[in-house]
């Protein structure tokens, strides 16, 4: 070994890829690092390394011998082939894939041939792409598989039942597998960051609907809805509530009663509208219509999610402005702490989320801290606002008290005997733009949590779950109740409180994975319950501060966007090709593919946000029908790009035996 180390650094010394001075050093520790752990691997493979912070570039010769040496191969096999690796001691990851893909080389028998018969250099590089293209560029894509919930036989009621007898078995195990202190961490932690939303969404519908519709109707539809969905759904871990889309459906829904002259009777035409989108979606839940879904994938669920996680983002960004805008009473005073509470909330709870990577502390205690990370950063900035400020500087939660009434006048239900009998048919035309719209919201959100990158374990349920949907709005509807539907960011945030993670080191970078996912009703049932409480205790949410919640909101939005893979390919614009993280997709896809896929999305994703934002009432209410425009989009892309190519890029997941360590 001494002999061919010397030899092999010496060739790098005369070829000008490593200076004279550091020939000694260089020799010294490759042989120093071979007493101490041989680097014999076996197949007839040696890989001798050195790193150090004195040397600059990283460089690698290949030496094949003239007859095999005994160098003590693991598996009795004589060595002859030695990779000598060195570089900075800051390039131990590269030096991770390098080895990898040292070792898938050498197990090639195809390749273990061709080099033992090599006559020139350039032989040893084509014997390298032939490997390549044998093993990786000429792999068929996956082939894209439907989840079994969406491929229900064309019966009545096929899809509900087999939803039922998938789902029934786990019932009992829901609740036993919820007894855990990370449920504790999930119940905390969403029980803010549903209450946010609620109170927000509520006061903005109560201001638009001149109190029809408010924050305490929000609160009540938000408990009750989202109680009975967690006892009843197949799909617990789907967290319900009101939604930016149908905020503006029902805003718009009023103005179109004011100018009817029909603003008395808004309620009664909500509740009509409300009966014929409960109908229409239990319809389409007894039609098995969830399994169109099998015709969404990678690329439209990106989108939407991207879009429900700006929604929040938006949202925070635009109240901290506001409080700048119109600071009132406490001036710039108030403004500022507005900015440091809610820019403290989303830092505490980023950093503590990141302490399960930590080296610091025991292990219980990281896992503590990254659990409760969003709960602890909303307690302190809580604790700082009181600190530094008054209830002149500080802008509470405003919720109305329990016993406000709307223009039901104290009334149970709903008076839908008043409203006019052609409006009673007439409102089945707005009934089939929200039917779209929660159809979508609620299978694309499903999607989204029952993705094969979730590891979840206890079956999908989408047909009955749509029909407990369809039931729940009917029910809303003839109270006066705010509609509920499956809530992206909230849904998403809950998945990720209640998983199991690991962080994967890759050449550029580190990415967590989620490896178990805690499936169970209890931590749904009570942050619904929680949230009726609420009801009991309206006082004591002025103690809290609205800039705290925009900061769990920008948390949410923030977190939910990391792991989506078109942010990450929007990122690679900006970056060296060479750089790039080895993944399915880079190794295959032409880069200038992967960047027109991308743009693709990004015009996609900014369309929906003008639809979103427009200030024009017609234009946002066909909100939904955008949404569905983006399937045969995506089907328009097989006519210019080639169809493995798309099929790597919008996989559903990544293939099993390609995770960032091996790539």
């Amino acid at each position: 070994m001494e002999e061919i180390i010397e030899a092999a650094v010496e060739f790098l010394v005369q070829t000008g890829r490593l200076p004279e001075k550091q020939k000694q050093e260089v020799v010294e520790g490759v042989l120093e690092r071979e007493k101490t752990v041989p680097t014999v691997i076996g197949h007839a493979c040696a890989v001798p390394h050195f790193y150090s912070e004195s040397i600059e570039e990283p460089a690698m010769v290949f030496v094949r011998l003239k007859h095999g040496a005994n160098l003590g191969a693991p598996d009795g096999i004589a060595t002859r082939f030695i990779f000598l690796l060195i570089g900075s001691e800051h390039q131990t990851l590269q030096h991770l894939d390098t080895l990898s893909s040292i070792a898938r080389l050498m197990s090639d028998n195809v390749f273990h041939f061709e080099l033992t018969y090599a006559k020139t250099q350039q032989d040893v590089a084509d014997a390298i792409e032939r490997h390549i293209n044998r093993n990786v560029l000429a792999a068929p894509p996956k082939p894209r598989e439907v989840s079994e919930g969406l491929k229900s036989e064309p019966r009545l009621f096929a899809g509900i039942k087999a939803d039922i007898r998938r789902r029934l078995p786990d019932y009992i195990s829901d609740f036993k597998d919820g007894l855990q202190a990370k449920s504790l961490a999930s119940i905390v932690f969403m029980f803010f960051a549903c209450l946010a939303p609620a109170v927000t969404f509520g006061g903005l519908m109560g201001l638009e609907t001149n109190g029809a519709i408010g924050t305490k109707e929000m609160l009540i539809s938000t408990a009750v809805c989202g109680v009975a969905y967690a006892l009843f759904a197949g799909q617990p871990l789907i967290i319900l509530g009101g939604i930016g889309p149908l905020l503006i459906f029902t805003i718009i829904l009023y103005q179109l009663c004011g100018d009817l002259d029909q603003s008395s009777n808004f309620l009664g035409i909500y509740g009509w509208v409300g009966i014929w989108t409960a109908c229409l979606t239990c319809l389409l839940a007894v039609t098995n219509a969830s399994n169109l879904m099998k015709y969404f994938t990678r690329f439209t669920d990106e989108i939407f999610s991207a879009l429900m996680s700006l929604i929040f983002i938006y949202k925070a960004v635009q109240g901290i402005v506001a409080t700048f805008e119109n600071p009132g009473e406490g001036g710039t005073e108030k403004a500022m702490l507005a900015l440091i509470l809610a820019v403290g909330t989303f830092y505490i709870a980023m950093s503590l989320a990141r302490f399960r990577s930590s080296v610091y502390l025991f292990p219980w205690m990281r896992e503590f801290l990254a659990d409760f990370g969003p709960s602890i950063a909303l307690g302190c900035m809580v604790a700082v606002a009181w600190w530094l400020g008054d209830a002149s500087t500080i802008d509470s939660l405003a919720v109305n008290s329990a016993d406000e009434t709307t223009e039901n006048g104290g009334s149970w239900f709903v008076e839908l005997g008043r409203v006019p009998g052609w409006i009673k048919f007439a409102a089945i035309g707005p009934a089939i733009l929200a039917t779209v719209l929660i159809f979508l919201s609620q299978n694309i959100t499903a999607r989204l949590v029952n993705s094969p990158g979730n590891h979840l374990t206890k079956g999908v349920s989408y047909h009955w779950d749509l029909a407990v949907i369809g039931g729940l709005i009917g029910l809303c509807s003839l109270l006066g109740w705010p509609w509920m539907v499956a809530a992206t960011v909230r849904s998403l945030a809950h998945v990720r409180s209640l998983a199991i993670t690991e962080e994967v080191v890759g050449k550029t970078q580190r990415q967590t994975e989620i490896i178990h996912v805690v499936e169970n009703r209890v931590t749904a049932v009570a942050i619904h319950i929680l949230i009726a409480v609420t009801l009991l205790v309206l006082p004591l949410l002025q103690y809290v501060p609205m800039a705290a919640l925009y900061g769990i909101f920008l948390f949410m939005g923030f977190v939910s966007l990391r792991g989506i893979q078109f942010i990450e390919r929007l990122g690679y614009w900006l970056m060296d090709s060479a750089l790039y993280p080895l993944n399915h997709y880079t190794r295959r896809v032409p880069t200038r593919t992967i960047h027109v896929f991308t743009l693709v999305q990004l015009i996609c994703l900014i369309v929906l946000c003008a639809v979103n934002l427009s200030p024009y009432g017609p234009v946002r209410i066909l909100f939904p029908i955008f949404i569905a425009f983006l399937v045969p989009v995506r089907g328009l892309l097989s006519r210019f790009m080639d169809e493995d190519h798309l099929a790597y890029l919008d996989a559903d997941e990544e293939p099993d035996d390609e995770g960032l360590h091996w790539v």
